[in-house]
């Protein structure tokens, strides 16, 4: 562990610019044209997960831009963010300001690390960490997922949204570009899949999970999980052949353990015995 932190430092909080959060963050569009009003579809799937209701505490590790912190407020619930970028945390305040004291949820925000998070014991009913994995070197997710389960209450749930599947980036996506490319598509396919879409993931994705290495890292902290995979809705028009091979890849184990994009958890301290998790 010593030397596992020697050599993977954290990444520095510099590199989470307000233009990282507006440009390249997930759900970048729907915050930028509602000021985090509306989330996207990759949030709202994970957050409708958390099932938050009124009169629960909520924590939201990297909260990023705010959203999900209004949202749970909305609801009802009494909502607490945390990050350590100064940025993001001055983007939070702007967006939970006009809510503070309408909404019937209390709703704040703080700049902390998620290794050291700054509450009591057993606070929380929810704690949501979204798109946030990817970004901690393994000791540093092993640490934090730690710090989750002591302020977690022994009845609270954890939810989680990664990705990329790494799976996808190392064993699917050579194939998806090598067909594309045979289809004179490939110039739309770089060959670093963190290039597909934003660069900057080059720079600051470190530790994307597949279904069972995060699965394996909950376990490690102390909790029991549900970890599944999705995928964007795939609404492309192409001949019979490409929708039967996308079928296929999506909807047949073990294909779509590689292709599905996304990964989800549900988890529950290990000592909650509500808990019916495989």
């Amino acid at each position: 562990m010593d030397r596992q932190r020697q050599e993977q430092q954290p990444l520095p909080s510099t590199l989470y610019t307000e233009e990282y959060f507006r440009t390249a963050c997930e759900g970048y569009d729907e915050f930028n044209t509602s000021e985090g009003e509306q989330l996207s579809r990759r949030l709202a799937s994970a957050f409708s997960i958390a099932e938050v209701s009124p009169g629960m505490t909520v924590l939201d590790v990297g909260c990023g831009r705010g959203e999900i912190l209004r949202h749970a407020a909305q609801l009802g619930a009494d909502a607490f963010g945390i990050d350590y970028a100064e940025v993001a945390v001055n983007i939070s305040r702007q967006v939970i300001a006009p809510i503070n004291g309408v909404t019937p949820g209390k709703v704040g925000v703080a700049q902390a690390d998620a290794k050291t998070l700054p509450f009591p014991d057993s606070t929380f009913d929810r704690v949501l960490m979204f798109d946030v994995v990817e970004h901690l070197y393994p000791w540093e997710l092993q640490e934090a997922m730690l710090e989750v389960r002591r302020v977690l209450k022994p009845d609270g749930r954890f939810i989680i949204h990664t990705a990329p599947n790494v799976w996808y980036d190392r064993y699917a996506y050579p194939v998806v570009r090598l067909v594309r490319t045979a289809m004179g598509q490939g110039h739309n396919y770089p060959k670093d899949p963190r290039q597909f879409l934003v660069n900057v993931n080059q720079h600051v994705h470190v530790n994307e999970q597949s279904m069972w290495s995060l699965k394996r890292a909950l376990r490690q902290a102390g909790f029991r999980a549900k970890v599944w995979l999705e995928s964007p809705p795939q609404n492309r028009q192409e001949n019979v052949v490409m929708a039967a091979a996308r079928f296929v890849a999506f909807r047949v184990a073990p294909f779509r353990w590689f292709f599905e994009r996304e990964v989800f958890a549900v988890a529950a301290r290990d000592d909650d015995p509500s808990a019916r998790f495989s």
